[in-house]
């Protein structure tokens, strides 16, 4: 095992996570059923585990699609020194868009954006030839596109990576894998296709959401890491907590010592890049 010297730890960033207020009324997917994540979660209720776990600063992602809770998270992070940053949303079929998004990107807190293509029914929508003036502008001020997506959606992920080399991409939550059943090789070749190119990233994040319930076997997990670490190499891998959706099947904490036990056997330098430097790279942080 590389262990770290606590003469210079790693300054940790946690480069997937949420919060959200019900009573703003704008989280349509955010149902009574999902009574763990039925509430809120604003920034008073991180920070404890955020110290326990020796994360310094976090992303937080969008969970609803509209400009308004973009703006409500822009304004949690003028508020909270650990928020390094907000990847938001914006209505790609707004005649307006570039618009909207010459506004957030005026923020410096602004790093990107996240349609919620999984919750979109037509899966090949983001290959609209009306969203290239979009694109062009997300890599041109070096804005992130996150991708939340689903296995299905990975060639038209891969297809608008080709069309923007420029463009820099995150794959969230590894495409969703579920880890109850053995692996699509689909997906499999999909990621590596993904992973030849340079401007594709991806997020260790989301895995225990689609495991066992309250699974914390590492050799669950394992051939997944393992997977996105040789196809995309220590330096396209992102740490992410997926935090509060986590607590749906597991906790931060149970997700961090799994991620620990598995990034910790790579040399120091791979560790510091997972952990920290390619959220400080691809999110343009301090």
């Amino acid at each position: 095992m590389n262990t770290i010297s606590t003469l210079n730890p790693i300054k940790k960033i946690d480069s997937h996570q949420h919060f959200w207020q019900l009573s703003r009324g704008d989280y349509r997917w955010l149902s009574e059923d999902l009574t763990v994540l039925y509430q809120d979660y604003l920034p008073e209720r991180l920070t404890t585990t955020l110290a326990i776990n020796d994360i310094a600063n976090t992303i937080v992602v969008q969970a609803a699609d509209s400009h308004d809770e973009t703006r409500f998270l822009l304004k949690l992070a003028k508020s909270y020194s650990f928020i390094a940053g907000v990847v938001g949303w914006v209505d790609f079929d707004d005649a307006n868009v570039l618009k909207q998004l010459t506004l957030f990107a005026s923020d410096p807190y602004f790093k990107g954006v996240r349609p919620m293509l999984q919750d979109i029914e037509q899966i090949d929508w983001i290959l609209n030839p009306e969203f290239t003036p979009i694109f062009q502008f997300l890599a041109a001020h070096k804005l992130c596109f996150d991708a939340l997506v689903h296995e299905c959606h990975l060639p038209h992920v891969l297809t608008i990576a080709k069309q923007h080399p420029h463009l820099n991409i995150v794959i969230n939550h590894l495409a969703k894998p579920d880890l109850t059943k053995p692996k699509s090789e689909h997906w499999e070749d999909m990621l590596y296709q993904l992973a030849c190119l340079k401007n594709v990233s991806i997020k260790f994040s989301g895995l225990m959401s689609q495991a066992q319930v309250d699974c914390v076997d590492i050799d669950t997990y394992r051939p997944y890491f393992e997977l996105i670490y040789q196809l995309f190499g220590a330096n396209r891998i992102l740490w992410g907590s997926d935090w509060p959706v986590v607590n749906m099947n597991g906790c931060y904490t149970d997700w961090h010592y799994i991620s620990d036990e598995l990034i910790s056997v790579l040399p120091v330098s791979e560790q510091r890049k997972i952990w920290s430097d390619n959220a400080k790279r691809l999110y343009r942080l301090f």
